[in-house]
Parts: C-alpha cells; sequence; structure tokens
C-alpha cells in the first residue's frame, strides 16, 4: 500500500473516530492511533492532522453533500460514508489533492469499509462534487509527465483557522 493510501486510510479511520466521539474527545483518538501498528510516528500525525481538518470543515461538506443529495442528509448516511466523503470534500477543497485521486482513493476506501452500496454512493457524490469544482474553473488535466500529481497525504498537514489560534 503506497504511504499517501495509508496516511488517508488513518485519517479516516481517526475522522470516523472524531466523528462518533466528539472534537472534546480529540486526545482520545490520537491516542489510538499510537496503536496503530505500520505507522510511523509522522505518518500518525499526518493522519490526524488531516482528519481534524476535515472534521473542521464538516459543516462545509455536509451543505454540500445535501443540496446535491436532499434525501440522503449526513444525519441518514452510514457513519464509514460520511466520514469517507467529508475527508475527500476536505481534500479537494483545500486543493492539496487532485480531485481524480481524491475520488478514486474514496471509492476505495468505501469498498473497504462501507457497504456494498457506498463505492457506488461515495463515487455519485463526489463526482458532482468534482463537477462544481470544473464549473468554478479547476483543471483536472493531469500534469505534464513526469511531474507529481498533488496529494494531500503526500503534503506536510494543512492547518486549519481553528489551528492557528
Amino acid at each position: 500500500m503506497s504511504v499517501p493510501r495509508t496516511i488517508r486510510r488513518l485519517a479516516f479511520q481517526a475522522l470516523f473516530q472524531l466523528d462518533a466521539r466528539g472534537e472534546t474527545d480529540a486526545q482520545a483518538v490520537l491516542d489510538s492511533l499510537e496503536g496503530a501498528e505500520g505507522y510511523s510516528p509522522t505518518q500518525r500525525t499526518r493522519a490526524f492532522d488531516l482528519a481534524k481538518a476535515a472534521y473542521a470543515a464538516r459543516a462545509e461538506a455536509d451543505k454540500e453533500f445535501e443540496a446535491l443529495a436532499p434525501t440522503w442528509p449526513a444525519s441518514r448516511q452510514a457513519a464509514s460514508d460520511r466520514a469517507i466523503l467529508r475527508l475527500a470534500h476536505h481534500e479537494m477543497c483545500i486543493g492539496a489533492s487532485h480531485p481524480v485521486i481524491a475520488v478514486n482513493e474514496a471509492v476505495e476506501l468505501a469498498k473497504e469499509f462501507g457497504t456494498d452500496k457506498s463505492p457506488g454512493f461515495v463515487n455519485a457524490l463526489l463526482d458532482k462534487v468534482i463537477k462544481r469544482l470544473v464549473a468554478q474553473g479547476i483543471n483536472l488535466d493531469p500534469p505534464p509527465a513526469g511531474e507529481p500529481v498533488a496529494d494531500v497525504a503526500d503534503s506536510p498537514a494543512p492547518t486549519t483557522p481553528t489551528d492557528e489560534a
């Protein structure tokens, strides 16, 4: 498994826990990552920071997904699907991951952690987010040959306004 994929997978697991436990239990979530075998301390920190940033941006993601699928607001979504969608939405909207990578990775997480219908549900909603991004002028062309495609899991952890306070 690639390093970005492992970080994203752990970020999903942390985001799932944050959603279930709440922000006030963030330290317990971070502590739970310490037991994740096969991850370096740096990878665990990057995954947790990515999860925290996606959790902080959950209202924006939920609002967009409710507009795109009004019969499936966040409260009706499976917890795993909700965490996957929020993580991918965050990655796409901050521009640190190429949207196509974010969607592909989200679908892979949905195959592993969701129901049989999760991959299609996740793909359909995130495809609509990509269409919005394209309408706003986001370029989905691949980079020139030999130039890496941006992936947030390869980058230093993003900060959110609450991190700076």
